[in-house]
C-alpha cells in the first residue's frame, strides 16, 4: 500500500489476531507512518488500546449509527460510548 505514496491508508481490523506485544508494535508503526510520511490513517478497529493510542480524532459507530465524534478524551468519556461498550445497568438487578 505504501508503494503508491498514498495520502490516506485505510485499514480494517489490523490488530485482529495479534498478541499484546504485536499490537503495541502495530500502534508504533502506524504512528511512524502518520508522522514520517504525513499520511492519514483511516482505522476500523475494535481494540480500543490501538484506537486510543494512535488517534487524533475518533468516530464511534454502534450498529451502523454514529454515536460519538471527537478527540480520544471526549469519546472515552462520552456516556453513549460507555453505554454501548459496557452496557447500561439493568433496573431489575
Amino acid at each position: 500500500a505504501m508503494c503508491t505514496q498514498p495520502k490516506l491508508l485505510c485499514l480494517d481490523e489490523p490488530a485482529a489476531g495479534l498478541n499484546p506485544r504485536e499490537t503495541a508494535e502495530l500502534g508504533q508503526l502506524l504512528i511512524g507512518i502518520r508522522d514520517e510520511f504525513g499520511i492519514g490513517v483511516l482505522l476500523i478497529e475494535h481494540d480500543m488500546s490501538v484506537v486510543m493510542g494512535i488517534s487524533d480524532h475518533i468516530v464511534v459507530l454502534d450498529y451502523g449509527r454514529k454515536i460519538s465524534d471527537g478527540t480520544p478524551h471526549e469519546v472515552k468519556n462520552d456516556p453513549k460510548v460507555i453505554a454501548a461498550y459496557l452496557g447500561e445497568g439493568d433496573d431489575d438487578e
